[in-house]
């Protein structure tokens, strides 16, 4: 019976030891080990085997991305416009050792220089300019996070203001002002339109001043040339009439004769009662008809 129960007892020795001994580490997970209270290693994942009572696990640490929130804080603006911020680090742990004897606890450390630099940030920011420049914001957050947390083994992957919100009499001041530059666009861009318009009126006016001016133009030329073409004629006219007149003696009575004759011609034709032949004219009449026939029968 004796014998048994020392069986029993070194049989349970044995697995505690080996309990103790054996580290399988799961994906994702890091083991943090002291050997006699000193660093000795860091166990990764996979099958591990440690010294029992000598060697201990004081840490586990994961390698998947992790949250740190950025608490809600209230930070003041260049303009003195008191705001409420709050955000989100993500950051993974790249150096255990570092990350768990550099310093005491690396989400709050980050927690509270992310809080510390945002004031800073947003201190030198007017309110508009920190409503607009969140990303200004972030990059900014993410440089300081980096350089500090590069001595604790993490690395910042990114950081996002989640909200920035201001008080209400503020946001009723801004709604107002934004309402008064909307109307104040409206305003130009009507004003633009109208003057764009005049301007086109303006031009087209012009143009029909033009176009009305080229063709006067073009229309006193045209009289111009008909006036010479004219002038032309009756100047060789007159030259042939001259020439006639030089070669015969009786060219200058047929010309008389002739416009004897037409006015004649045209006494006959009016219907009016009042008309008078005079002898005298009649006489010269026929006398100018027997000039033309003995004109026409020279030519001949």
């Amino acid at each position: 019976m004796d014998f048994l129960s020392l069986v029993i007892v070194i049989v349970f020795l044995v697995a505690l030891f080996a309990k103790s001994a054996v580290k399988i580490v799961p994906q994702a997970d890091m083991l943090i080990v002291e050997r006699l209270g000193k660093f000795h290693t860091v166990l990764h994942a996979g099958f591990h085997v440690i010294i029992p009572f000598i060697d201990r696990i004081t840490a586990k640490l994961t390698t998947k991305e992790q949250l740190v929130e950025i608490a809600r804080q209230q930070v003041i603006t260049k303009d003195n416009v008191n705001i409420t911020v709050d955000g989100i680090v993500y950051a993974k742990v790249v150096d255990a050792k570092m990350a768990i004897y550099n310093v005491e606890n690396y989400k709050k450390a980050i927690s509270n220089l992310a809080m510390t630099t945002l004031r800073g940030e947003i201190g030198g920011l007017n309110l508009d300019d920190t409503l607009s420049s969140r990303d200004r914001l972030n990059a900014a957050l993410q440089m300081a996070l980096g350089d500090a947390a590069n001595n604790w083994g993490i690395k910042i992957m990114r950081v996002e203001i989640a909200e920035i919100s201001v008080p209400d009499e503020i946001e009723d001041a801004m709604n107002l002002q934004m309402k008064a530059e909307r109307e104040k666009r409206a305003v130009e861009l009507k004003a633009e339109g109208e003057k764009r318009a005049m301007i086109l009126n303006a031009e087209a006016s012009k143009q029909e001043k033009v176009l009305e001016a080229e063709a006067i133009e073009r229309m006193a030329d045209a009289k111009k040339y008909e006036q010479i073409a004219l002038a032309e004629g009756q100047k060789e006219a007159m030259e042939n009439i001259n020439m006639a007149m030089s070669a015969s003696d009786f060219a200058a009575q047929y010309l008389l004769a002739k416009g004897r004759v037409e006015a004649f011609n045209e006494l006959a034709k009016n219907g009016s009662k009042d008309k008078v032949v005079v002898p005298y004219e009649t006489t010269e009449l026929i006398g100018s008809l027997g000039l033309i026939k003995e004109f026409l029968g020279k030519k001949e």
